[in-house]
Parts: C-alpha cells; structure tokens; sequence
C-alpha cells in the first residue's frame, strides 16, 4: 500500500511510525511533514488546508489510503473532498468534524441525547454573556466555539477574570473567528482523562486511555496549551469507568451522530472529567489528540492501517485491537515562551540518542530542515516519549530521555505524571 498522511506535528510523526511497522505498507508520503517525519516518510510541500493539490497528489501517486491527523482540514471538509474524486480517506466529513468544529454544537447534542456533561449556557452577543456572569457561580469555564489550537478555554476563578475572559475571546478576538460564539461553562472538579476511540459510523472501539497535562508551567500553572506532556494508563480509568463510559458516552455519541444524519468515521477523542456524579464529557475531538497520540500509539500492539480499514469499511467489530501491558510517558520540549512569544530557528542536538534503544521515541513537533541541519520550528518541538513497565518506570525513562536532546531555549514541564508516580 501507498499511504498519505495529512500534517506536520508530533501527533503526525507517531502515526507515521506506527504506520510504518504495517507489513502491508511499502510507502508512505506526508504533507506537509517535518523533519522528524522525513525519516519515516516522504515529506511532500503541499499546505493541510490545500485539499484539491493533495487530492491530486493522491490520485497521480495511486495512494491507497489517506490520513488526517489535523483538526482545521478534517472540520473544513477534506474527507468530502477526497471522497469526491473516488479516494480512500480516514477521517469524519465535514458534517460529523462539527463535533470538534462547534463547542455549541456538541454541547446541544449531549444535552439533547443525555450525554453526561457539564452544564452550560451558549452566547453570540458578549453583553449577554457578561450579563449572565452576574448570576453565575465561580470558578466557571469559558470556551471560544471554534478551533483554537487547544488554548481557547479559559478557566476564571473570579467575576473580575470571567468577564476579562469574554473580553478576550468575544471582543478582542484572540482566537479569531472561533470566539464569534461562546459556550459559558458549569467548572467541574475530578481527574481528566483523554480517550481515543476507532469510529466506524455505526461501532465504537474505546483505545487505552491517557491524561494530558495542558498548562505551561510545573503545578498546572500558567496559560492553556496544545499539551505539555501526557501519560497513558490512566490508573484512575477503571473497568467500572470504561462500562459506564461505553454505555453511557461513547455509543450514545455514536447513535445520537447517525440519528443527526451525521454519521461518525474516524478518531473519536472523549475528554471526559471523572466527577463525584460520575465521568462527564468535557469535549470531542475528532482526531488523534497531541500529545495523546505519542503515548497511545507506541502501546498499540495491533495493525494501525488494519483499524483504518476496519472503520472505512464498517467492520470495527471484526477488527482485534491490543495493547501492550505496560506504561508510557510523553514530555514535550517546548521553545522558551510558548505559548506566547518565542524564537526559532536553533540547532537541535543529540537525536543520534535514541537510535537502537527500544521503548524510546523522539517524535518531532516543530521542526525543519536548515542548511543540513535540524533545527527548531515551532512552540512544541519535540515530544519524547519512553514506555515502561509502570507508569513510575516509564516516567523516569522519559525524563532521562529529554536529557539527550539539547537546544538553545528547550524549556518543559518537570512534573508530567508526576502526581500518579506519588500516589
């Protein structure tokens, strides 16, 4: 087979590699890619958001199987278009990415169809939404409707933050167009836990589950990023959780999208809140979530492409998925400033590290080719990731890993999983 990958951060590089060990794969293409990612895969310069250039590419390169690994491609519509031109494509269409697309949406789904999740109110107009913050208890949760590279949900532990936070995503449109609507949110309080799930439209496969850390600084502390580190299992992710869960969320979801006309194929993402009432849903996405996908992926014992064709095909229940019985831990080394104002452009150092070690992974985020050098290219650079037999093993493999990689600003969080490690 011939398979094509769409993007080019750490999430794309671990779907990459897992691809990779496929016997029924001979080449892989990526686009755009990065330089991790040349490794493993032909990196081809054609933009995400470039959907007929990359549909043409897959019809004159004879690709058997195209995957999104982004949300804005996915939520814009790509699948439709790649299925237009009679191409195999793994990914929601544009009418069922809307769970990711719209907050708003989402929300009035769960309610309509009895989801489990947080109360909420849905607001256009930003006086209204001050006016609402009048009555409303704190802490409380705002969230711009729209895609915003994971960093558009404020947390607001007084009146005083929330309405400087409508401000923000309302007004000041620091997320652009995705702060148009705004969905006002009850906080809850529990453990977070992120699971990735294979959709076939109809069937629903729950992965192993994993728990993100989005804050920038040590404590979770400082502002909302795309992820700063993860760990998969969670510990707290039970098999009474997982009944309820799949019982209560996950087919549910998929019901409730076919019953919607909107039929869900792809990567469902459930971040669920694990509260004294129970898991509650505190949003979807509709890909491989990042840095998720870089301790999921390298514990997935099964065929990737097998589960891609499992869900085209609509034979998930046919399809066996296992993982390893152990642990991992991802630590991303971020450029000093993120997610606000930081440099690019520094030599990495030290990737020769990890070569030949098993259990190790250095999967690349932002970064490119300068002068036959590889050298830093975005806020997350890199995230390391090691696996273990327990989830205090596999933390310690992956800080000792992050020590052999070197570059002027590498900055990260020293406390990933750390809370588990204590327990």
């Amino acid at each position: 087979m011939k398979v094509l990958i769409v993007g080019s951060g750490g999430r794309e590089h671990a779907i990459a590699c897992s691809i990779a060990k496929s016997p029924k794969v001979e080449q892989i293409y990526c686009a755009p890619g990065n330089a991790g990612i040349a490794s493993v895969a032909e990196c081809v310069s054609i933009g995400a958001m470039e959907f007929d250039r990359l549909a043409d590419f897959a019809v004159e390169n004879k690709i058997d199987l195209t995957v999104v690994g982004m949300d804005d491609p996915l939520v814009g519509g790509i699948v439709d278009v790649f299925e237009g031109k009679g191409l195999r494509v793994f990914g929601p269409r544009k009418n069922a990415a809307i769970i990711e697309g719209s907050k708003a949406f989402s929300k009035d789904l769960m309610k309509k169809y009895h989801i489990p999740t947080a109360a909420y109110e849905t607001f256009d107009d930003p006086k209204a939404a001050l006016a609402y913050l009048e009555t409303a208890k704190m802490p409380i949760v705002l969230k711009a409707d729209g895609l915003a590279l994971g960093k558009g949900v404020l947390i607001c532990t007084t009146l005083e933050e929330a309405k400087a936070g409508v401000k923000t995503i309302m007004e000041d449109k620091q997320f652009g167009s995705a702060g148009d609507h705004l969905v006002i949110e009850e906080f809850m309080t529990g453990r977070e836990v992120s699971v990735l799930c294979f959709c076939d439209g109809t069937h629903i496969k729950p992965m192993t589950s994993a728990q993100d850390h989005k804050r920038a600084k040590d404590g979770d502390q400082g502002l909302n990023t795309g992820g700063m580190g993860t760990f998969s299992p969670s510990p707290f992710y039970t098999q009474e959780v997982a009944d309820f869960c799949m019982t209560h969320i996950y087919q549910p979801t998929m019901d409730a999208m076919k019953a919607e006309g909107r039929p869900f194929t792809g990567i469902l993402f459930v971040g669920l809140m694990l509260t004294a009432d129970g898991p509650k849903v505190l949003e979807y996405n509709a890909r491989f979530g990042d840095p998720e996908a870089q301790v999921v992926l390298p514990r997935m014992k099964s065929d990737l492409v097998e589960a891609f064709e499992a869900c085209i095909d609509g034979r998930l229940p046919q399809y066996d998925l296992v993982f390893e019985d152990n642990a991992a831990v991802c630590v991303v080394l971020a450029s000093d400033g993120y997610p606000v104002h930081y440099e690019k452009g520094f030599e990495i150092t030290g990737f020769e590290n990890f070569d030949g070690k098993d259990g190790y992974y250095c999967f690349h985020a932002g970064t490119a080719f300068k002068d036959g050098r590889i050298v830093t290219n975005g806020g997350r650079v890199l995230g390391i990731t090691a696996t273990g037999d327990d989830l205090k093993t596999a933390r310690a493999n992956a800080y000792k890993a992050v020590e052999w990689i070197d570059f002027k600003g590498k900055y990260m969080r020293h406390d990933i999983g750390k809370a588990i490690d204590e327990a």
